[in-house]
């Protein structure tokens, strides 16, 4: 599935069963929500925290797709062309970045 698609499943879903979007307020602090989900995750799962009984159930992926179900939300009705906007963001990371990382020495 590409993100052109996937903006388009989304926006069918909204249509037949979330009755509306919500506006982008609302859906900026329900991604923020849904980031803060993920983080809690990982500091717990992958980081220094311990994890808490209740939180061993949760599945990473799902929150993840959480985060990107709101972003898709938030650039349909924002009127965004995702796939474009990720292509070009490739473009430019490939010709200004293509060997900053391969040059860093705190990444060898």
């Amino acid at each position: 599935m590409n993100l052109k698609n996937a903006q388009l499943d989304v926006d069918t879903w909204i249509k037949e069963h979330g009755v509306r979007y919500f506006n982008e307020l609302t859906n900026m602090a329900q991604l923020t929500e849904e980031v803060g989900e993920v983080a809690r995750i990982i500091a717990r799962r992958y980081g220094e925290q311990s994890e808490k009984e209740s939180d061993k159930s949760k599945d990473l992926g799902e929150e993840l797709a959480d985060v990107v179900f709101v972003v898709l939300c938030l650039a349909n009705q924002t009127g965004i062309d995702l796939q474009a906007a990720f292509d070009k963001k490739m473009d430019l990371k490939s010709v200004r970045d293509k060997d900053r990382h391969k040059n860093n020495e705190k990444l060898k």
